[in-house]
């Protein structure tokens, strides 16, 4: 079920070939977003509820898709004060991280005493996606609100699942409430996303959308790309975990199960070593550690997709080449040197360097959001930041000698181009 594989630069290995690939978009998922996209489309809210019913088991009337400001207040009530200390603590952190990450406006000057530069500023309403099918996700509600709060959004959508009894898990209303959400839904799926960007007859649209999901969410999300901003594509979770052997054998195994269980089914797990002997330590110690957690038979169907690989590669530098052709969501690297191997990653959406850095610790507390490209996405997309969910403007402001110095180069490019009102424009300005 654990397959050990070797491999080298310039080698095939079929196994690990198979491995590396991953679709971020089953047709299965592709057909069903598209159908349900397009009645939400035409039907708002009654096709909202008619799929969360059909989906999600709850029956829901317009006025009841929305929590109410008393159930986010008795939510908090609930909550028990160990639970609301780790809440604040995950939030402070990433509050503290995501003010500190904020690009700051910046200037030049022109040649002629002019400026020019770049300026932010938030967007009005955005959308965030907190999943919580076989698990109600609080973390990610920090993750994302937060971010979005920090960027200035005035208008913070939040859907998430809630299940047969339309009751949302009460821990994850108290982080939402925290970080900054103004409006919570409790809507999950494919909906949730028809729901926000298109908008409906009791729900305004977003323009952004934000936020990890399954392989439904992750292809409605594409298929609304145009009709709003999206940030990644985050589906399945993974993890790549590249070891020399120094770091303890049980530490690798919890942190390459820590993403095996979240239960999709389609999760993967990747350990890349030197060290035949470590790999067989490693595989003996998943296999043990497995028969004692309680997410037991969501683990051993990831075993069964093969979703779980080890690699042996000559020397740990063909390791770390291995690595970003994989393009993990998350990336540790457990060795000697880490902070030095680190230089030479190409492709991650997070890196946790060292032994006393799991993954968990980003998943829920260290700083950066865990909303992070999977799939291989990691190839062309970042993890979510404050700065997604704000405006990029430039701006250019010319003295009268600038704009001479440069209308030679504004007519040849209008002549070229046939566009005479271009060259027209800046001409004018010296008849």
């Amino acid at each position: 079920m654990i397959s050990i594989e070797k491999w080298a630069v310039g080698t095939s290995n079929d196994n690990i070939d198979t491995f590396l690939r991953r679709s971020a978009f089953p047709q299965e998922a592709e057909d069903a977003a598209a159908a349900l996209l397009a009645d939400i489309r035409k039907r708002g809210n009654a096709a909202v509820i008619d799929a969360v019913a059909k989906f999600e088991g709850a029956h829901l009337e317009p006025a009841t898709l929305r929590v109410t400001d008393e159930e986010l207040e008795s939510a908090e009530k609930s909550v028990p004060e160990k639970l609301k200390a780790a809440v604040k603590d995950a939030y402070e952190r990433v509050k503290k991280f995501s003010e500190a990450s904020l690009r700051k406006p910046w200037k030049m000057s022109t040649p002629h005493g002019g400026e020019m530069g770049e300026f932010f500023s938030p967007m009005d309403r955005v959308g965030v996606y907190i999943p919580g099918g076989t698990a109600p996700l609080a973390s990610t509600s920090v993750m994302t609100v937060t971010l979005a709060a920090a960027a200035g959004v005035k208008e913070i959508v939040a859907c998430t699942p809630a299940g047969k009894t339309g009751e949302v898990n009460p821990v994850l209303l108290y982080a939402l409430k925290l970080a900054g959400a103004t409006e919570v839904y409790r809507v999950g799926g494919i909906q949730a996303i028809g729901l926000m960007a298109f908008g409906t007859e009791t729900v305004g649209k977003v323009q952004k959308i934000a936020g990890p999901g399954n392989a439904f969410v992750t292809a409605a999300k594409r298929q609304v790309y145009g009709y709003v901003a999206i940030d990644q594509v985050a589906g399945p979770s993974e993890i790549a975990v590249l070891a020399d052997g120094t770091v303890n054998k049980e530490w690798v195994a919890a942190d390459l199960l820590s993403q095996a269980e979240h239960g999709s089914g389609w999760e993967k797990s990747l350990l890349v070593t030197d060290s035949e002997k470590f790999a067989q330590e490693v595989r003996d110690e998943l296999l043990r550690q497995t028969e004692s957690l309680s997410r037991k038979a969501l683990i051993e169907r990831v075993f069964e997709r093969g979703g779980v690989l080890i690699a042996v590669t000559p020397t740990i530098a063909e390791g770390l080449e291995l690595v970003n052709r994989f393009a993990p969501e998350h990336f540790e690297i457990m060795c000697a040197d880490a902070t030095s191997l680190m230089k030479g990653v190409r492709s991650a959406g997070a890196v946790f360097a060292g032994a006393w850095t799991p993954e968990s610790a980003g998943d829920f507390v260290a700083g950066p959001s865990h909303v992070l490209p999977t799939g291989g996405a990691a190839n062309m997309f970042n993890g979510l930041t404050p700065d997604d969910f704000r405006r990029r403007h430039s701006y250019v402001n010319f003295t009268e000698a600038d704009l001479r110095e440069t209308a030679p180069t504004i007519a040849a490019f209008a002549e070229v181009e046939g566009l005479d009102a271009h060259g027209r424009a800046a001409s004018i300005r010296f008849e």
